[in-house]
């Protein structure tokens, strides 16, 4: 089963140095390509020492875009994706190739609470993995691992859905929830990474909020919808019966929140119908 091993980088040479060797030398068979995403340091002179493809940017376009260029580029059956700053482990890779043997078409490496970067990072983690496992009803250990094991075929399906920035992750883990492909956690350990995060607190804070609303207009849309359309009913008839009691009337305040509930009600059926023309593929 030829596989492809593809790492998005942007000046992450420190870490290249050391695990680029490492990765040939225990992937030996395998198809090895860095998405260099406009970097400004060695990791294409880095690439060439160990005979590794690299495919260049002209300028940074984003994690996700890098996923989607390697994506393409890739002659495996099966895609390995890694981060490029040290902290997965090549060796863990034949544990996520050996869960696509049993029948799964994406094994995710699932970091626990040591993981994780940082107690915020820990928090919006375990929310974006409660929230998407409620959306689905299925488990979710790690919503946005960025190692991971999948199908080629499967895969690029929804290339057309990533974004170019951070949360590619989250987008191909619940388009393969909503289309049934069956998806597998594979619990790993990972190191601390090497270098500086891109990762901007404040701009990307903001970003990984917007992430909890693509969970669910990705899945089921009148999921999020529905309760939120419920609670503006329940405060309008709440509000109706306590001004009937001691005013005898109906307040334009009562008849803003009704209306506010059948909009909302009706944008979450319209967005269902969306979703569900996103995922209809034509044979």
């Amino acid at each position: 089963m030829p596989i492809s091993i593809i790492l998005p980088a942007k000046n992450e040479a420190p870490a290249l140095r050391q695990l680029l060797p490492r990765l040939r030398q225990m992937r030996p068979d395998d198809e090895i390509i860095v998405v260099d995403d406009g970097s400004t340091d060695e990791t294409r002179q880095l690439c060439r020492e160990a005979g590794v493809q690299c495919l260049c940017g002209p300028y940074s376009m984003g994690n996700g875009a890098a996923i989607k260029r390697g994506a393409r580029a890739a002659s495996g059956d099966v895609l390995v994706f890694m981060d490029a700053d040290g902290q997965h482990d090549p060796a863990h890779i034949d544990r996520l190739l050996a869960r696509l043997e049993q029948g799964y078409d994406m094994a995710v490496g699932a970091r626990d609470w040591s993981g994780q970067a940082g107690v915020g990072r820990g928090l919006a983690n375990t929310l974006y993995n409660n929230l998407a496992g409620w959306m689905t009803g299925h488990a979710v250990l790690d919503l946005t691992s960025g190692f991971r094991a999948v199908r080629a075929e499967k895969f690029r399906e929804f290339l057309h859905l990533l974004p170019n920035g951070f949360s590619y992750p989250t987008t191909i883990t619940m388009a393969f929830f909503r289309s049934a492909y069956a998806i597998a956690y594979e619990p790993i350990a990972v190191g601390k990474r090497t270098g500086k995060s891109h990762i901007r607190p404040l701009r990307d804070g903001i970003r990984f909020l917007l992430i909890i609303f693509k969970i669910a207009t990705l899945y089921s849309p009148l999921k999020l919808f529905l309760p939120v359309s419920m609670a503006f009913f329940g405060l309008g008839f709440s509000y109706y019966a306590y001004t009937f009691f001691t005013m005898h009337r109906f307040t334009n305040m009562s008849a803003l929140l009704f209306s506010a509930a059948v909009i909302v009600f009706l944008i979450g059926l319209v967005s269902e119908q969306i979703t569900a023309l996103t995922y209809t593929r034509s044979d």
